[in-house]
């Protein structure tokens, strides 16, 4: 499991349209009204209404977010790393 190191977990949100991430090691999968993503703290799902990625910068590990955000679902990441691919490794095959 790689993981990077010095990256902080932190979850900044807006007037629960606008939020600012963390600690994200990749981008499982997103579409309007989810959006799943892998993290130094498990795999985090977002789920609202008109959800949509504004910036992504895996290498510093920070996503934004824009859309109404109505839950963050933390869960265990253990079978997707099994599964070795990454979201930009399955878009790019």
């Amino acid at each position: 499991m790689e993981e990077k190191i010095g990256l902080s977990h932190k979850i900044v949100l807006h007037n629960r349209d606008k939020g600012n991430l963390t600690g994200i090691l990749d981008v499982i999968s997103f579409d309007e009204n989810t959006i799943v993503l892998d993290t130094d703290m498990g795999l985090l799902t977002i789920k609202g209404k008109d959800l949509h990625v504004s910036r992504l910068t895996l290498d510093k590990g920070e996503i934004d977010i824009e859309g109404r955000t109505d839950s963050f679902v933390y869960s265990s990441n253990e079978s997707y790393r099994k599964a070795g691919q990454s979201f930009l490794s399955r878009l790019f095959k």
